[in-house]
């Protein structure tokens, strides 16, 4: 049979553009199919603009931290129409600049909603092409449960787009999302609640990054409620009341209230029953929450029929944009480059852009624990970078090796602190390939850094 395309791909997000470009370099005849603008959660609402709110929220701490160098710096204000404008301007250039590599790749792009007809044909706004191959690359979506008042809720979706700066923000859910952001409109000016339906934010994380975040954020300012949810919404005034599941705990009045309490693949309407599809449960869960499906894949993504894939969040697998550019890459050089290899999900390195930041890979000391008991050493230390000696600030870093007893292979590193993401890249290389302890304790550190912590830890 013939067919319009060697591979068509629904959704240019990470995952869909990195596996579109992959394979039309080995020579296929590639189409990709996207409703909203070229760059997916990333780029759009995701690592990208939440990354340049990260860099703003450090500007009011650096002024003051200057001051103890003997630098004299006036009254800073915040413009927030001009921030946020920035921001969307930046998005838009970099959306167009993927629009640019897809033509220079030789991709075509179609501009709309692609739905399944069956397991060869996908119609886009009325048109109808076939493919040998599909690629379901459409992400996920933020997902609000269903409790009285969420409607008033803005999700990571929208607050990239607030017209005004909040006074008092409230944010709802305790992981990635909600603790970054509460990092981040608390360093703009914000006051700012937290709200946890359990008793530590970050849960998966290692206990030791876990608590050290949540110090920080504290010192910070940040107010974080506990063992809490939202049990009613209501307008007041300007703003909104929040009532609690606590008996003890008052309602709290704020002008904005974000949640961020989970996101599931974003799978309706994809027609994925014309095709034959297979669907999972998704990891999300809590009250008020309906059951939500993921794309069931095996270890090369590919689904139950053999011509169709799917790679990134709507696999529900590891949620990371390089995790689903390393998916669609593997994809790629397996169907079309005649490398058939499977993307290892295993010793994934991750960060979280809190304040304090943190970035991990590997085992938890917890993880480690499990599977080899107590054939495990722990090494870390807790100190305040010099650069804070001089501003006269507690802030402190922490840094922990997971180590196997028995083989002295380092398992897993963490890290809570300045420049985390920055050290702990270069450290995961250490780990993917194996280093023992005896490894990091024959390299030199760079001296004086923070970094050479990991290299001097006895």
């Amino acid at each position: 049979m013939t067919f319009d395309y060697d591979l068509f791909v629904i959704g240019a997000g990470s995952g869909g553009l990195a596996a579109s470009k992959r394979a039309a370099s080995y020579g296929a005849k590639v189409a990709i199919a996207e409703y909203d603008l070229v760059g997916g959660t990333c780029v759009i609402r995701g690592c990208v603009p939440k990354k340049l709110m990260v860099y703003a929220s450090h500007f009011p701490a650096l002024f003051n931290e200057a001051s103890g160098y003997g630098w004299k710096v006036g009254n800073a204000e915040l413009d927030w129409e001009y921030f946020i404008t920035s921001i969307d301007k930046e998005v838009r250039r970099l959306s167009q600049l993927h629009i640019n590599f897809l033509e220079k790749a030789g991709v075509e792009l179609f501009s709309g909603r692609a739905t399944l007809l069956d397991s060869h044909t996908v119609e886009v706004d009325g048109r109808k092409v076939t493919a040998d191959k599909i690629l379901i690359a459409v992400g996920g979506r933020p997902i609000k449960p269903d409790l009285p008042g969420m409607e008033y809720g803005i999700t990571s979706n929208e607050i990239f787009h607030l017209k005004e700066q909040p006074k008092h923000i409230v944010i709802l859910g305790a992981g990635y999302i909600g603790t970054e952001f509460a990092c981040i409109m608390r360093g703009l000016g914000s006051e700012v609640t937290q709200i946890t339906r359990g008793e530590k934010i970050l849960n998966g994380f290692d206990e030791d990054v876990r608590t050290e975040i949540e110090e920080g954020m504290t010192n910070h300012g940040i107010r974080l409620i506990k063992n809490n949810v939202v049990k009613t919404v209501e307008r007041v005034g300007e703003g909104f009341k929040l009532t609690l599941s606590g008996q003890d705990q008052e309602p709290i009045i704020a002008d904005v209230f974000l949640v961020a309490t989970g996101r599931t693949p974003n799978v309706d309407g994809l027609g994925l029953e014309n095709a034959g599809v297979d669907v999972v449960a998704s990891s999300i869960e809590g009250p008020g929450y309906p059951t939500t499906s993921a794309i069931a894949v095996n270890e090369y993504s590919q689904t139950n029929q053999p011509n169709i894939f799917a790679v990134g969040d709507v696999t529900d697998r590891i949620n990371l944009t390089p995790v689903a550019i390393g998916e669609g890459r593997a994809f790629a050089d397996s169907e079309f480059g005649n490398n058939r290899r499977e993307f290892s999900h295993e010793t994934v390195p991750t960060a979280i852009f809190s304040n304090p930041e943190a970035a991990t890979v590997g085992l938890t000391e917890a993880e480690a624990r499990e599977k080899l008991g107590d054939a495990v050493t722990i090494f870390r230390t807790r100190f305040r970078p010099m650069y804070y000696s001089l501003p006269g600030k507690q802030e402190k870093t922490m840094m922990k090796l997971v180590v196997d007893s028995n083989t002295d292979k380092v398992l897993g590193a963490h890290m809570v602190g300045d420049s985390s993401a920055e050290i702990i890249q270069g450290v995961a290389i250490a780990v993917k390939m194996g280093a023992t302890k005896k490894d990091f304790d024959a390299t030199v550190g760079i001296h004086p850094s923070s970094a050479e912590e990991f290299v001097t830890m006895r």
